[in-house]
């Protein structure tokens, strides 16, 4: 697997469109200045834990005697089932929090960004033999990439509005749903091998 392909893969996990209606509902009554402070604090912890989980991650999976398959198909569901509630979105508010108090670390960082299906997914690639330069290299410009639209999610939700981001965001659902199954599949190709 390439740089930009892996970049890809945590990019759309890191669901940063589908992220933007959720961080500015949380942050809508701190002042636009702090807001980008808070978004840019939030995603350099989320940085930190998930380069922390790639270096851990080969050493997590043999303390706790998980398999590479185990890995990739339990990553495989829980994408899945983040793709389809991104296709298929519910009233019901996902975090709950206080409104006009500042978060930290809860839920912004985690799970919003550092959530399950890329930490699942940077372990994954540390128990494959993939260059350590493109792993790190592909979480770095996934990350910039996130970074970027989080930042400017006031303007975007300007420009595409409440309709542009809800197709982006189920758009986004669906790619990683066809991630899921083929993540699923390998799983389950690794399994019956052994």
């Amino acid at each position: 697997m390439g740089l930009f392909a892996l970049a890809l893969s945590l990019f759309l996990l890191m669901d940063s469109v589908g992220n933007v209606p959720i961080f500015l509902s949380i942050l809508k009554e701190i002042e636009p200045k702090r807001q980008r402070f808070i978004i840019f604090r939030e995603l350099i912890i989320a940085l930190v834990i998930i380069i922390a989980f790639y270096f851990i991650g080969d050493a997590l999976l043999a303390f706790l005697h998980i398999s590479q398959s185990a890995v990739l198909i339990s990553g495989g569901i829980i994408l899945f089932v983040i793709g389809i509630k991104l296709v298929f979105p519910t009233k019901e508010k996902a975090f709950e929090y206080e409104e006009g108090q500042e978060p930290f670390l809860v839920p912004l960082a985690v799970p919003l960004v550092a959530g399950p299906a890329v930490l699942a997914t940077v372990i994954l690639y540390s128990h494959q033999k993939i260059p350590i330069w493109i792993c790190l290299g592909a979480i770095l410009i996934a990350w910039l990439a996130t970074t970027i639209i989080l930042l400017s999610s006031v303007h975007l939700k300007r420009i595409l509005g409440d309709r542009g981001l809800a197709a982006c965001e189920r758009f986004t659902g669906l790619l990683l749903i066809m991630i899921a199954v083929q993540m699923f599949l390998n799983g389950l190709q690794h399994f019956l091998k052994i």
